[in-house]
């Protein structure tokens, strides 16, 4: 295809005789993408940061015994107290077919009660400890830094080891002493460290590096808490939605236990991935909020653009008489007006794009060089999609803006343009 540098001469020609007219028109198509691609990267950036505490973990709802029931059920009166117990485990593994996998957990001085006294030589504390299983680190957001986790022989022997926050260990250790390997007293009962950890939550409130992790079993056991569990973490199979697992295991345990279906409150359940839905409903809003706002700045902009080519059209009547007088039709005068304005918006967006880009990539990497995070922001970035959209806006908005203008110039009557002064 033949580009016809005559006409493009043309249209330089004639942008370049109003040059400040022009930039000014063009500077509110590039504000307005500049701002789409800004608020989208600035969204995405933040979604990064809170998705990235998801993303080690898994689908997943905590089931516990709440509150006493509140509705007489099969001749069971009211005012009863459901305690949870090991072998619920089993029988919600045989009967609830979509759980995946279910893990009791108890604990000291989570849900009430004092923490744990703890020593170590000369260096003493105060820590909550939590029963845990092999596999479970990226459920409790942990990674291991010293040693090693919870194994399957750990739990099936019920052995007295343990895993430390850091700020356990800096509590309990000096500077340069090694605390793999020793043995430190929970409560009058000997645990040997097997692994220090770190979190990975985000959160800089977050106090789980203040916590001790022991086998769940060798809690119950330890601290007399053998006929009954806190609660059940259930994962529900690949493809099911935790909200269905949790309300299947829910039924299970209600009538079990001969609670009314109706009496909700006995049970309580945190679903993560509801959350997460919840999450990802926002930032879904975030984008529709900002493409709303960038369009309109957009079509402003294109409005703009339109009002400058029905000036030019002004300008040029004579000239757009002539050119019809002398055989040129109504398509050729349409294109010639229509590509003066889509050139004006095309280009000025496509610089609002790249200058936005470069800058969300500048942020992105100022930030990658301090870490790669800043609170719960991370990784500002506009996906291929997002910027072809964006492309796409422009010549939307390009075309729309020509229309009138064009129409207005292939409606010039030739005999009236060529007397006008």
């Amino acid at each position: 295809m033949m580009i016809d540098i005559e006409k493009w001469q043309e249209i330089f020609q004639t942008l370049g005789q109003h040059k400040l007219r022009t930039s000014l028109t063009a500077f509110g198509v590039f504000w307005g993408i500049f701002m789409l691609t800004i608020l989208l990267g600035a969204g995405k950036g933040l979604e990064n940061g809170v998705i990235e505490n998801f993303k080690t973990i898994p689908p997943t709802a905590w089931i516990w015994s709440q509150s006493q029931t509140q509705l007489p059920y099969q001749g069971m009166p009211v005012g009863r107290s459901i305690q949870l117990k090991a072998e619920d485990v089993e029988g919600i593994r045989t009967n609830v077919p979509s759980v995946g996998k279910i893990y009791a957990q108890n604990s000291v001085g989570i849900w009430g009660g004092a923490p744990a006294y703890t020593t170590y030589k000369n260096n003493n504390g105060s820590f909550s400890v939590q029963g845990t299983h092999a596999g479970m680190g990226n459920i409790h957001q942990q990674r291991i830094s010293e040693g090693r986790y919870i194994n399957e022989i750990d739990d099936e022997k019920r052995r007295k080891v343990a895993i430390i926050g850091e700020r356990v260990k800096t509590q309990l250790f000096k500077s340069g002493e090694k605390a793999v390997g020793s043995d430190i007293i929970i409560s009058g009962i000997s645990f040997q460290v097997v692994g220090v950890y770190k979190t990975t939550d985000t959160n800089p409130s977050s106090t789980e590096e203040e916590k001790i992790y022991i086998p769940n079993d060798t809690l119950r056991y330890s601290f007399n808490q053998v006929s009954w569990v806190g609660s059940f973490i259930v994962i529900p199979k690949p493809g099911i939605h935790a909200s269905v697992a949790e309300a299947a295991v829910k039924a299970y345990l209600a009538e079990k236990n001969k609670v009314d279906p109706k009496d909700l409150g006995v049970f309580g359940s945190f679903n993560l991935q509801n959350e997460f839905d919840k999450i990802n409903g926002l930032f879904n809003g975030i984008k529709f909020f900002s493409w709303v706002v960038a369009i309109g700045t957009i079509m402003a902009g294109a409005i703009g653009v339109g009002n400058i080519m029905l000036i030019v059209v002004k300008e040029r009547t004579r000239e757009i008489g002539l050119r019809k007088a002398l055989g040129a039709t109504p398509g050729t005068i349409i294109s010639m007006i229509m590509q003066e304005s889509i050139f004006i918006t095309a280009l000025s967006g496509y610089c609002g794009l790249v200058v936005s880009v470069f800058l969300l990539e500048g942020v992105s990497a100022l930030m990658e060089a301090n870490g790669g995070k800043a609170g719960m922001f991370r990784h500002p970035e506009v996906d291929f999609t997002t910027a072809v959209s964006a492309l796409i806006v422009l010549v939307v908005a390009g075309v729309l803006a020509s229309l009138m203008p064009a129409a207005k110039a292939a409606a010039v009557n030739p005999i009236v343009a060529l007397q006008d002064e």
